[in-house]
């Protein structure tokens, strides 16, 4: 009796097994009447990651109302594999969370996930790994394959971020003036003994003359300027003011004779000016002065533009007059004498050479200045260090050697002295762009955009900069905006990424210099426009100026209709 009912327990357990396994393998075997439907159909690298989405269609009568299944998108490619986020799904009587498909009707659901783009992903294939479960049968479906690769176009920009450089104040001609002045008594032009021979004359004689004899200076001419203060009739203070000139000009010749500056003997040299009342200088020496109720006496200039009627106003304001007479108007009694003149610095020839063999004869904005005449980087360096040594409080120094650093590849030599130019002028715009090139160029995009961002309005080097960080991030439309009317391959490829095919064949073709990623655009752009022509001889350029391309290319999705191309395989073999 027991060895009956034991043979009858292991048949019905074998029958159950039987009918789990059944339902298993017979929706193993249907799963080809799941329809998937992926969006894009080639997927795309954006903003550093993949994105997947797959409608996924169930059909009616195929969903086991015992069943659950997990479902995998997974990348496979040449050396491993990376899955996206598992789906799981059940039938009507499964107690669980997950997603419930009818079995009567079926059902459509959307599936959305994404993962890192890792470059070996642009040869693979995307397959759904599924694996069904009832009660404690489980059973693996056959992969099976819904999509090819992955379109990486995004990942052809040039990080080469755009540092700004401490810019020089060196200019070779400096115009300079040099003034003095003689000052005459109340309604006279004659010159005063002690006028003549005042410190003040003494040294602007010894001006003309240094500028008439050194090389390195142009003596360009004199102004003369005469005035007289504006208390008396406007007809006597025009006489007494010209008279003041004629003097003055006489005064000034003959010294110049007598210092040997021949420019004495050119009336053209001499630039003449007469004021008759000098408001303007009034008014100046009163804004300037501590004299009581000046405010008053202000008022009464702007309420009055009649000479005449301010010079009442202003006498019946007694209280202030005398000492307006005693301190404001005899200043006004003048020839004023401005010499102007150029000082000649040195030329660049004889920068560059003092430079390399003695930059201690350079000031810091000549050491700077000179470096921007040497091609060889190695040159500029050793001149900023020059000017880092002798100038070491500085900041402009300390950056501009890390901008040779960084073009150089030596980027943590370059963000230590881009650190000390920091230190030296803190949250200087300048120095916070290139921090955030460094930043960029090691990958921390974060950090980069803090740093851009406190360099905005340096310079098209920081829009340049924020363009890259819109390419990388996936926000193309942003990097078309940053990089705005650059022609260079970045701009380009942001609107190829846009789909702005023709602004970046613009581009392209109005790059002055040639490069390989140019071409290589262009056959990105023809085989998006189907212009066969185009890819190959764009891209037959490109390979040969860069033999690095032809492995790009056989991998490059952007040409997946080509790879089979006899001429595109010739080309990138």
């Amino acid at each position: 009796m027991k060895r009956t009912l034991g043979l009858v327990a292991v048949v019905a357990l074998s029958g159950l097994i039987t009918v789990s396994c059944s339902s298993l393998n017979k929706m193993k075997k249907r799963a080809g009447e799941i329809s998937y439907s992926v969006t894009p159909e080639t997927l795309v690298a954006k903003g550093g990651m993949v994105d997947l989405k797959i409608d996924v269609t169930f059909p009616a009568k195929y969903f086991n109302k015992k069943v659950a299944i997990e479902a995998t998108p997974v990348l496979r490619f040449k050396g491993g594999e990376k899955a996206y986020e598992m789906k799981a799904i059940q039938g009507e009587k499964v107690q669980g969370n997950a997603e419930v498909i009818p079995y009567e009707a079926g059902k459509t659901i959307t599936y959305v996930s994404r993962v890192p783009f890792e470059d070996a992903m642009r040869l693979s294939d995307l397959e759904i790994d599924i694996t069904g479960s009832k009660g404690a049968k489980v059973v693996k479906f056959e992969p099976r394959k819904i999509g090819d690769g992955v379109i990486a176009t995004e990942m052809l920009v040039v990080n080469a971020p755009a540092t700004t450089i401490g810019e020089d104040k060196f200019q070779r001609i400096i115009k300079q003036q040099e003034e003095a002045a003689i000052y005459y008594l109340i309604n006279s032009a004659n010159i005063r003994s002690k006028q003549m021979t005042s410190e003040e004359m003494k040294k602007l004689e010894a001006y003309i003359k240094e500028a008439a004899s050194k090389e390195n200076m142009n003596l360009n001419g004199i102004d003369i300027r005469s005035y007289a203060s504006p208390d008396g009739s406007y007809d006597w203070n025009d006489k007494l003011a010209n008279k003041r000139e004629a003097g003055s000009s006489d005064f000034l010749k003959k010294q110049m004779r007598k210092g040997k500056v021949e420019q004495y003997k050119d009336e053209n040299f001499f630039k003449k000016f007469v004021v008759a009342e000098d408001w303007d200088g009034f008014k100046k020496a009163m804004e300037e002065s501590n004299i009581q109720d000046k405010e008053l006496i202000l008022r009464v200039l702007e309420m009055h533009s009649d000479p005449e009627v301010r010079e009442r106003e202003i006498k019946n304001i007694a209280s202030v007059f005398a000492v307006v007479a005693d301190q404001i108007l005899p200043k006004l009694r003048r020839s004023l004498f401005v010499v102007n003149t150029e000082l000649i610095g040195k030329s660049d020839d004889e920068l560059k050479a003092l430079a390399k063999s003695n930059p201690a004869e350079l000031n810091v904005d000549e050491l700077l200045y000179s470096a921007t005449l040497f091609d060889n980087n190695n040159d500029k360096l050793a001149i900023y260090q020059a000017c880092m040594k002798q100038f070491p409080s500085d900041w402009r120094g300390f950056n501009d050697a890390g901008m040779v650093q960084f073009e150089m590849g030596n980027v943590a030599e370059a963000q230590a002295n881009f650190n000390k130019a920091n230190s030296l002028s803190a949250n200087n715009p300048v120095v916070q762009n290139n921090l955030g090139a460094v930043a960029l160029k090691n990958g921390d995009l974060k950090q980069a955009e803090v740093y851009f961002g406190a360099a905005t309005g340096v310079g098209p080097e920081v829009d340049y900069n924020k363009g890259i960080i819109a390419i990388k991030s996936g926000d193309y439309a942003a990097a078309v905006n940053y990089f705005g009317k650059c022609n260079c391959v970045n701009a380009a490829l942001a609107n190829v990424l846009a789909g702005n095919n023709n602004e970046a064949l613009k581009k392209l073709n109005a790059e002055s210099k040639e490069c390989p990623m140019s071409y290589y655009l262009k056959a990105v752009i023809g085989a998006r426009t189907n212009d066969a022509n185009a890819v190959m001889s764009n891209l037959s350029k490109a390979c040969a100026m860069d033999a690095s391309f032809k492995q790009l290319a056989a991998t490059d999705m952007e040409f997946a209709k080509y790879f089979e191309n006899s001429d595109f395989t010739s080309i990138v073999k």
